[in-house]
């Protein structure tokens, strides 16, 4: 399916602050990994197109964020997909720099674990 096919389908129904918003789950496509979770809207989706690098809204900034513009951290699309509702999207990068994702400075923003 093309960029254009697709980007139609996605439904951006979480409203921030009036911004229609899909969540965006990044993992590494080497070592399967879940990185981050983070939220995109159309345009976001569009200039990830654009540029091949990761780009989100921030609902606390009210503006858009290309991962590792201050970080390092860039994340290059390999691949992606929406998932069966088209209200969720799903990234597979390759992390270049420090292989950060998280702000704290962990590789994953997934690390508060429980077991059972």
């Amino acid at each position: 399916m093309s960029f254009d096919e697709l980007i139609k389908e996605i439904k951006f129904e979480v409203v921030v602050d009036g911004v229609a918003l899909a969540p965006a789950i990044v993992q590494d496509v080497d070592k399967g990994d879940v990185l981050m979770m983070a939220w995109m809207n159309e345009e976001a989706l569009r200039r990830t197109h654009e540029c091949g690098e990761m780009v989100f809204w921030s609902r606390s900034r009210k503006e858009y964020w290309h991962k590792g513009d201050t970080s390092g951290n860039v994340m290059t699309v390999v691949e992606w997909a929406a998932d069966c509702d088209s209200d969720a999207l799903l990234f597979k990068v390759r992390m270049q720099g420090p292989q950060v994702a998280c702000h704290t400075g962990a590789r994953s923003c997934f690390f508060k674990t429980c077991e059972g």
